[in-house]
């Protein structure tokens, strides 16, 4: 009898099962448990969390794996499970505080959030396209259910709707792209595709058809345009942890496995991916600038902020090899650490009937609190690409990348969307430094996890743009052996 599952697979997968383990035990708590507040599961799950993340630095530098070869730990998998690891603890930090002033202090919530973590490091380590499946979907329905959980809103329920709607048909066109593959291969593992495709099969109509399936699945999953438009309802309507988790670690995660699928499973078909990517790029950077210009508010705005940072991130993949690889994994860090801050900043100032979500929440910030808004300042610049903050640094190599492999118009574009979006970042700006505090004040948020989690995101901001080396050099090694 052949054994399924040995101690190899489990020392491959030890960090997963690990935290699956705890987000079903926190469900089990918060059905046992009497009632009354649940602050202390957000707690737990945070310890669950770091004990993941420990677990997974054994990992480090290590490449195996696991269910037959169809599931690795590399470490282009155990850079992105440090990302989303770190990401889930910050979120969860966000969240505690949040949740008790919003009155939606359901246990389930924290579960929630790890599931869709534990599919994003599925996801990551998946090489056979079934079990990335399998951890695409539970990511997407933990999410689906997150973003309705503020019930007494009209409009969280809408975007639960929509993203659930949108998100299931972006899931089958990418099923029918995997069907696709399955039936010109005959196999579902993405080294053994990349072997069926040759010279004489890559101009397969039926083949470049799955292609583009793929690419239109992906691109609901990242957001990209012109399969973005649900994104800013659903940044809206869901509750501002949950809005940071999409745009932190759900894109983020989409990106990774869209790069694992394309760059191991078809580099046959590069020559067409790469253009169809590049007029990606084009499009998702430009529209989500220049249409964040006209929102009023900032979950909206930051919604068409992370649609124009995975254009930017897509010029990487565009410019391709190692150079190209390792700007898109530095500045997905770089990302998910000055978005959370940005999403932070929106709940800190999220207290009684003021949410923190319109622009003109921020006025007169910088009289109220002027640490609080130097720190707001920070990340916008950051996201902006303003030097020396760690946006910068991210935007330097991703353009770099592109120059050096001759799409010089490229990254010219992309230069001159940073510029618009410097537009729409410094409308906050003068919300904060040159307009008084309204009459009745400004209330800022006391809780102290919250206040952990601004402070994580605002040193890594800065740390990464003062000294970027060691994190690049992390990023080179970490896609070392992807090919």
């Amino acid at each position: 009898m052949t054994q399924v599952f040995n101690m190899a697979d489990l020392s491959t997968t030890s960090p997963e099962v690990i935290l699956s383990l705890v987000a079903m035990g926190i469900l089990a708590l918060d059905f046992i448990a009497p009632k009354g507040g649940r602050d202390w599961l957000g707690y737990l799950s945070i310890v669950g969390v770091l004990g993941t993340f420990i677990v997974l630095i054994r990992q480090w530098g290590v490449t195996q794996s696991a269910f037959s070869g169809q599931y690795i730990s590399d470490p282009f998998a155990f850079f992105f499970k440090i990302v989303f690891l770190v990401s889930a603890a910050l979120i969860l930090l966000m969240s505690i505080g949040y949740l008790k002033s919003e009155r939606i202090d359901k246990g389930e919530f924290y579960p929630l959030i790890l599931f869709a973590t534990l599919g994003m490091m599925l996801m990551v380590s998946a090489v056979d396209l079934l079990i990335l499946y399998i951890g695409l979907e539970m990511m997407s329905i933990s999410i689906y259910i997150l973003a309705g959980f503020m019930k007494r809103e009209r409009r969280s329920s809408e975007a639960a709707l929509k993203y659930l709607l949108m998100g299931g048909f972006s899931s089958a066109i990418m099923l029918y792209g995997i069907v696709m593959l399955y039936g010109l291969t005959g196999t579902i593992g993405l080294r053994e595709i990349a072997s069926m495709i040759s010279a004489d099969t890559a101009s397969n109509p039926a083949l470049i058809l799955g292609m583009v399936m793929l690419v239109a699945g992906f691109g609901f999953k990242i957001a990209a345009v012109p399969f973005h438009m649900y994104i800013p309802d659903v940044y809206e309507g869901a509750p501002t942890p949950v809005a940071a988790l999409l745009s932190a670690a759900s894109e983020v995660a989409g990106l990774a496995i869209l790069m694992r699928v394309f760059l191991v499973a078809i580099p046959g078909l590069q020559d067409r991916w790469t253009l169809l990517f590049y007029v990606l790029s084009l499009l998702t950077m430009t529209i989500g600038n220049v249409v964040a210009i006209a929102q009023s508010n900032v979950k909206r705005m930051l919604a068409y902020s992370s649609i124009a940072h995975i254009g930017y991130l897509l010029i990487g993949l565009v410019a391709g090899r190692e150079l190209g690889i390792s700007a898109v994994l530095l500045y997905t860090l770089i990302y998910a650490m000055m978005t959370l801050g940005a999403f932070a900043m929106v709940i800190l100032l999220c207290v009684g009937e003021v949410k923190g979500e319109r622009i003109d929440d921020f006025t007169g910030l910088a009289q109220r609190s002027p640490m609080a808004a130097a720190v707001m300042l920070i990340f916008l610049l950051s996201l902006a690409g303003v030097p020396p903050t760690a946006g910068f640094v991210g935007k330097f190599y991703l353009f770099g990348a592109a120059i050096e492999r001759g799409y010089v118009w490229l990254a010219i574009i992309a230069v001159i969307n940073s510029a618009i979006s410097l537009f729409y970042y410094m409308k906050v700006v003068v919300a904060m430094y040159m307009r008084d505090l309204p009459p009745q004040g400004l209330t800022l948020s006391s809780s102290a996890p919250l206040r952990l989690a601004l402070f994580v995101t605002l040193v890594a901001t800065i740390a990464i743009g003062i000294y970027p080396g060691p994190f690049l050099e992390l990023a080179r090694a970490s896609v070392a052996g992807l090919w």
